[in-house]
């Protein structure tokens, strides 16, 4: 009878250990997919004046090469419902990366300016797509610890965003920037190889898994009734204004800082540099501070206290308060889209398949819309007022987090996915 009971015993505690490797290789596996988006998100802009060079265009043509590719990105979000619900979550990542792997290299080859849109499309549908399968994946599969996981995936995303810039300007001055593109085609094809051989255990009928598009037509329709509908609106709304802001500071950055302060464009280009460090940093702990005080409590608490900074920003004279303001930022909006992100997903359950999408989706829009806004009113109002203007995108996400955390406490029982 002892030894039976011992023979249960190691059982189940090989079963625990075997769980959780497969978890721990499944984040890793994330973290080193979200590290490839980040390469590939900013590789075209890493090499931009070089490449244009090269094809005799003028910035008006890379910016329309830059929304192709944002284009395919959101394409790529919206579809990877119906993809991998048809195909499972293992092939469409697959899908998805084989994509990219194929345009990356397209790239390289420099093909025809008029080809380089299609090429761009692709690769921005292939990162997309990434982007929501790993997402909703991490989520579906990781119960415990979900804010620590996303936020460890951001962290990868910001390291391949630092890193692009640094290996593009070496094989610049090397006169090689085209294999910039082959590097990231490089890093695709082995993660497809990963992706394609691994054996995660249990966790294979989850990656493998598919459902009847009708079916899962309907059941979307179903899941966001009532307060659930609302909910889904309200962290649309914040995400819009999220991607936005962020996007609109980190591109506006050096323009308002030239502008408020004078100084040089290195300076005012190096400041971007340390805005993605700081966010980068701040990721390594987010998931951690939101799992103690509740992600409700560290969405709307990121959201005062980063509309004080920008406030204070707006105020701001001085080089060096200036570079404390900025560093600062970027740390308490470090862990803020994928902690808002858990948070919208918890409020939600049951559809963890699709909410991630749409909410990312909405991301990419206001990323690619608000950028526009602010750049006519840094026309219009200049630096001042343009950085007023992000502080009220700040001071409407805290509002639209307080109506979230309103909903969670006196409307939890109607949460719930009925369906």
């Amino acid at each position: 009878m002892n030894i039976y009971i011992m023979v249960l015993q190691v059982t189940a505690t090989t079963k625990c250990i075997m769980e959780g490797v497969v978890m721990k290789t499944l984040i890793w596996m994330g973290c080193w997919s979200y590290l490839l988006i980040g390469l590939a998100h900013v590789v075209v802009g890493s090499i931009m004046p070089d490449l244009l060079l090269h094809y005799g265009k003028d910035y008006s043509a890379g910016g329309s090469l830059i929304f192709a590719q944002f284009a395919g990105f959101l394409v790529g979000v919206l579809v990877s419902p119906l993809l991998i619900s048809k195909f499972g979550k293992r092939t469409g990542l697959l899908i998805a990366i084989g994509l990219l792997c194929l345009a990356e290299l397209c790239y390289t080859m420099l093909p025809p300016w008029e080809w380089m849109y299609l090429v761009g499309s692709v690769a921005g549908f292939g990162f997309g797509m990434i982007e929501a399968v790993i997402g909703t994946l991490i989520i579906v599969a990781i119960k415990e610890g979900t804010a620590i996981a996303m936020s460890r995936l951001e962290v990868f995303f910001g390291i391949g965003a630092l890193v692009m810039p640094l290996l593009a300007g070496w094989l610049i001055q090397s006169d090689i920037w085209r294999y910039s593109f082959l590097i990231v085609c490089a890093m695709a094809f082995i993660m497809f190889i990963f992706w394609l051989k691994r054996n995660f255990g249990d966790l294979n009928q989850l990656l493998d898994s598919k459902e009847e598009v009708k079916q899962e037509k309907k059941r979307l329709l179903s899941q966001y009734q009532g307060v659930r509908g609302l909910l889904l609106i309200v962290f649309i709304v914040f995400f819009f204004l999220y991607v936005g802001m962020e996007m609109s500071f980190v591109n506006f950055l050096p323009s308002l800082l030239i502008e408020k302060l004078g100084t040089d464009k290195s300076t005012a280009a190096f400041s971007v540099t340390l805005f993605w460090i700081a966010m980068t940093i701040g990721r390594f702990f987010a998931g951690f501070i939101a799992e103690k005080i509740t992600y409700s409590r560290y969405v709307v608490w990121s959201c005062v206290i980063s509309f004080a900074l920008i406030s204070l920003f707006a105020f701001a004279k001085g080089i060096t308060m200036m570079t404390v303001l900025i560093l600062l930022i970027g740390l308490f909006l470090s862990g803020l889209f994928s902690i808002a992100l858990v948070f919208a997903n918890k409020l939600l359950p049951g559809s963890e398949e699709s909410t991630p999408s749409m909410l990312i989706a909405s991301g990419g829009v206001g990323g690619a819309v608000l950028p526009l806004l602010m750049g006519k009113s840094m026309d219009i109002g200049g630096a001042d007022f343009s950085a007023w203007m992000l502080a009220g995108f700040i001071a409407v996400l805290t509002l639209l987090g307080i109506v979230a955390m309103i909903i969670q406490r006196f409307h939890v029982k109607a949460i719930p996915n009925k369906s």
